[in-house]
């Protein structure tokens, strides 16, 4: 009986070490361990903006000059930090017209302020490829919270991609002309790629 209670013993033992080796947690750990470290934010990223108007429609554009850099740290995704810098000048719809009037005084005033920039404070992991990212934006010297979702969508040895997302309210920065036919809400769909460094 001792030894029949042993075998199974050591039989649920293998069969334990076995599942945890094939495990999505342990995979989870490799992959967390291979994309730590720090990146140089890639020109090919898309920085995407939609602000939403009153019966539909609104201003659909992007950034095409941007720059940045963010530390993964491998033992406590906490400990990671990302900064980002963004060119208003830079901005893109399709319609010169209303890209003339973004970078004007009444809304980035480029001229005055070259840049948006935005610095973590805090991160914290939401799931097993997700985070949430917590930091300053400022924007024509105006500095105010701000947060972002970010996914895991793709990695490789030296490069890895996050699909990120979040809204920022405009009047916290003295951009809010055009209120309440333009909503007050900026919505950000980024591809963010990075270069290991």
């Amino acid at each position: 009986m001792k030894t029949t209670d042993a075998l199974l013993s050591n039989f649920i033992r293998f069969g334990m070490v076995s599942l945890l080796a094939t495990s999505p947690i342990v995979a989870q750990a490799d992959a967390l361990a291979e994309v730590a470290g720090r990146y140089n934010i890639q020109p090919s990223s898309h920085v995407g903006f939609t602000v939403a108007q009153v019966g539909g429609g609104g201003i659909t554009g992007d950034f095409k000059k941007f720059s940045g850099v963010f530390s993964l740290n491998k033992s406590d995704i906490s400990q990671s930090v990302i900064t980002f810098t963004l060119y208003p000048e830079s901005v893109s719809t399709g319609q010169a017209r209303v890209e003339s009037f973004l970078r004007s005084d009444a809304v980035f005033d480029s001229a005055n302020f070259p840049t948006i920039t935005f610095k973590s404070t805090q991160i914290k992991q939401t799931g097993a490829d997700t985070a949430e990212v917590a930091g300053i934006l400022t924007a024509r010297g105006k500095s105010s919270p701000a947060s972002f979702q970010a996914n895991l969508s793709d990695h490789g040895k030296n490069s890895i991609t996050f699909h990120v997302q979040g809204k920022v309210m405009r009047s916290r920065y003295g951009m809010d002309v055009g209120t309440p036919i333009y909503s007050n809400v900026v919505q950000f769909d980024m591809t963010i790629r990075g270069q290991r460094l």
